[in-house]
């Protein structure tokens, strides 16, 4: 075989190596999260006939051990049959889990921020058309010694009415991972973190629940951590 048409397949294999790597680069990256999940969201006060706005979050995390680091993804969805009117999101941290930064969003006056809450910023998301979602990137830190929580309400622009609110959301592990380089957390998990000096997972989420065996094995692969907002009045259920 003569060397250009050897340089010539090698070449060819290398980009085509190269392509493949990419894609799969991509693929990971963009599945990390998982598919985002509506847990723990209610509807809040009665928006006009027509509208009905959602959020969702991932349904898992990865928190960095070392810088305590994590990324999220925020959506707010309009699933009426009218467009939502001029609304905003806002995304609001408790507990271990501090919100850093929205791009694209306002950080809160923290005499405006709820009671509880550590930190807190405005999304003005403007008028949603029927069908459509905005996402919003969040930068976030989570103590994993402590539980973590995070809430998403989606308001009129003025703040007066509530249409829906989801929250308070858990993220957390119940196995965690102090030696690894990262810790996978869960949506809707209470965090279990390892007792200081020891390898004792004391209880510290509001529930008890731990995940069965096998499921747990399968979905620590890659997890998730949420939030809480105090509304001084009972959810609507819907219907």
């Amino acid at each position: 075989m003569s060397s250009r048409r050897t340089t010539t397949i090698t070449g060819s294999l290398l980009t085509a190596c190269f392509s493949t790597v990419l894609i799969l680069s991509h693929t990971a990256v963009a599945d990390d999260q998982g598919p985002g999940s509506g847990k723990g969201g209610k509807a809040m006060d009665k928006p006009p006939a027509g509208v009905k706005v959602t959020t969702l979050l991932p349904e898992r995390i990865s928190v960095d051990n070392s810088t305590q680091k994590t990324a999220i993804t925020a959506t707010v969805k309009n699933e009426g049959t009218k467009e939502s009117g001029d609304i905003r999101l806002l995304v609001v941290g408790f507990d271990g889990l501090k919100v850093k930064n929205v791009k694209g969003c306002t950080a809160m006056a923290e005499k405006d921020l709820p009671k509880g809450s550590n930190s807190g910023f405005i999304c003005s998301t403007g008028n949603l058309a029927v069908g459509k979602s905005k996402s919003y990137a969040v930068d976030a830190t989570f103590d994993l010694s402590r539980t973590g929580k995070i809430c998403l309400p989606v308001q009129t622009s003025d703040g007066k009415k509530t249409y829906w609110q989801q929250g308070p959301v858990p993220f957390g592990t119940t196995n965690p991972s102090p030696n690894a380089p990262a810790t996978p957390l869960l949506l809707g998990t209470d965090n279990k973190p390892v007792a200081p000096g020891g390898d004792r997972l004391p209880k510290t989420g509001a529930g008890s629940e731990v995940l069965p065996l096998g499921v747990a094995g399968a979905a620590l692969m890659s997890a998730g951590a949420a939030g809480l907002w105090w509304v001084g009045r009972r959810p609507r259920q819907e219907h």
